[in-house]
């Protein structure tokens, strides 16, 4: 055996410095040679390293910084907290709490350089600790020893790190506790290590799962045209496709209202501040069947248009972290992402910033599904990932929009012309679709034995838009009489069945069980309508239509007279057996 303690050392000053200097800055990218940065200390990661000289993508305004500022190297990559107080907090895209930093510093703009804790450490939570779990127990990554009551619609679950595995050799008893105070302590191959309520996570990993199952539930939304024609499964990727003004926004809104989700993560990406606002004005207004404000499940990551390109470009992997951790408590987590679109441009501007060519990133929705959890007890979670994409100047063939397209297995596409008609949700049902239709007929079959026949049928009727040019053309007249039913029923199916008041309390959110008989009664009627007209009405509609072939000459008055008041009688008749 080699003796290695007879090796020189490096010495201490050859070792890698802790500080480097700024070497250049290009808006959010600085590079800065030998590896916090300026004297402001603003939270940067490096995204590419060549030889001694690393290049910074910089979370916070550049400006100000200057070649030979200080660089810190903290040696960590750049990481969330995952702990109780989640969904309490509002957070930008790097989990900085935006309510705490405007208290502190009392203005509606966050300083440069400011440190505040991402959760609050001064908050007691009541832990209770597993009964099953005792000291000497063994215990692996992903497993639960605890349990907090976040608010009445969340149970928290603290969960040990995925890495970790060990034996129990203290547990804390149940009690009052912050965030701070060890409640776990292991002890694995005679090293002892204590565990916090907190988890701390690098945002570009992914938390790992025991295995990927398939996704057979349906994600209800409250929303007719998306539940009955163009179904999402809970662990699917949908993406929201229109024009500005066209109701992106308020659909997204609507499914963080709504849906049957049990956490709700909203990532407001590069949109309008006033959006963000809008959220936290109605959500904690509306309650839950529990009577408890939804703003109680949902959690904000807020970066607005104003705040720098890079911070948004990490908002949406804040965002997804954040949905894993309660994924893998066994909940089922909806992700909004608001706009995928402001992400992308966020990732073009930082490549021309790096000189490189702009390439069609990996938008991050295979990053949903649903999953068996890692660690005990079993359990089962879902992330459903839901992107608001706008793509400019309403070109559908824009970059972002077909690599988003390409993934996403539900589309969701919002038509100007149906928007500008005031025809909401504006969804158009000849260029939507939805590949989760054969996942969900299990679900369907157990529990709403009638509906797909029903879709099937509605799905045939609203393809008839030809004969709504035909009428534009040479008038309803001209139709057959089975055809004007058609365009009947179709014209019903879209005002009183697509279309929906979001700001009505009738008819904001429509249960499923709704919907399927809304769209049978719709169904059974067009049916009935055409065996009427083939059966009972079509030897009458026939004789009505022949009344100017009675030839004054050969017939005579007396005859003409006589069928005529028949006609009458038997349309009268008609009608009344109809009436009954």
């Amino acid at each position: 055996n080699m003796d290695f303690s007879k090796l020189p050392k490096i010495l201490d000053e050859d070792k890698e410095s802790t500080f480097g200097y700024v070497h250049g800055v290009s808006g959010p990218v600085v590079t800065a040679c030998d590896m916090v940065v300026g004297h402001s200390e603003l939270v940067g990661e490096i995204i590419r390293l060549e030889g001694d000289m690393a290049t910074i993508q910089v979370y916070e305004e550049t400006s100000g910084v200057s070649v030979g500022d200080p660089v810190l190297r903290t040696g960590k990559p750049l990481s969330v907290e995952l702990s109780p107080g989640i969904m309490r907090a509002i957070s930008d895209g790097i989990q900085r709490p935006l309510l705490d930093i405007s208290s502190q510093t009392q203005s509606i703009y966050i300083p440069r350089g400011v440190n505040v804790s991402a959760l609050s450490r001064d908050i007691k939570w009541d832990f209770t600790p597993c009964k099953n779990l005792r000291v000497g127990s063994h215990i692996t990554g992903g497993d639960i020893y605890g349990i907090v009551n976040e608010n009445l619609l969340i149970k928290h679950k603290i969960m040990l790190p995925p890495r970790n595995r060990g034996t129990v050799t203290y547990i804390a008893p149940p009690g009052n506790f912050d965030t701070s105070d060890v409640v776990l302590e292991l002890e694995f191959e005679g090293v002892k290590e204590k565990f916090t309520m907190v988890q701390v996570w690098p945002v570009r990993q992914v938390l790992s799962v025991t295995e990927k199952l398939p996704a057979n539930h349906p994600l209800l939304t409250g929303q007719r045209v998306l539940d009955a024609l163009f179904p999402c499964v809970q662990g699917g990727t949908t993406a929201i496709l229109g024009a500005f003004g066209c109701g992106k926004t308020v659909i997204s809104q609507s499914l963080s209202k709504y849906s049957n989700s049990g956490i709700i993560i909203y990532v407001g990406c590069g949109e309008r501040g006033n959006e963000m606002s809008e959220v936290l004005q109605d959500f904690p207004e509306l309650t839950m069947e529990v009577d408890e404000s939804i703003m109680k499940r949902t959690a904000l990551v807020a970066n607005t248009s104003n705040t720098p390109v890079a911070a948004t470009e990490t908002s949406i992997n804040t965002g997804i972290t954040l949905s894993e951790y309660f994924r893998d408590m066994g909940y089922h987590v909806s992700t909004m992402a608001d706009t995928t679109s402001r992400w992308a441009e966020a990732l073009r501007e930082i490549s021309g910033c790096l000189a490189e060519m702009p390439a069609d990133s990996g938008y991050l929705a295979y990053l949903a599904g649903r999953v068996k959890c890692l660690g005990n007890p079993e359990r089962e979670g879902s992330v459903s990932i839901v992107g608001a994409v706008s793509p400019p100047g309403d070109d559908f063939s824009d970059p972002v929009t077909s690599a988003t397209l390409g993934i996403v297995q539900v589309y969701w596409g919002l038509d100007k012309k149906l928007a500008q008609r005031k025809h909401f949700p504006s969804v158009n049902w000849l260029i939507s679709y939805s590949k989760y239709m054969r996942a969900l007929d299990e679900y369907y079959d157990k529990h709403f034995t009638e509906f797909l026949p029903l879709r099937t049928k509605a799905k045939e009727i609203l393809q008839e838009e030809d004969l709504v040019e035909i009428v534009y053309l040479v008038r309803k007249a001209s139709l057959a009489e089975t055809d004007k039913i058609t365009l009947e029923v179709t014209k019903l199916i879209k005002d009183d069945f697509l279309q929906q008041n979001g700001y009505t309390p009738y008819d904001r959110f429509c249960p499923f069980y709704e919907t399927v008989g809304m769209l049978s009664n719709m169904i059974v009627f067009c049916d009935m309508a055409r065996r009427a007209v083939e059966t009972t009405a079509q030897n009458i509609l026939y004789k009505r239509s022949s009344m100017k072939f009675k030839d004054p000459l050969k017939d005579g008055e007396a005859k003409i007279k006589s069928d005529y008041a028949q006609l009458l009688e038997d349309l009268q008749n008609a009608f009344c057996s109809l009436e009954d």
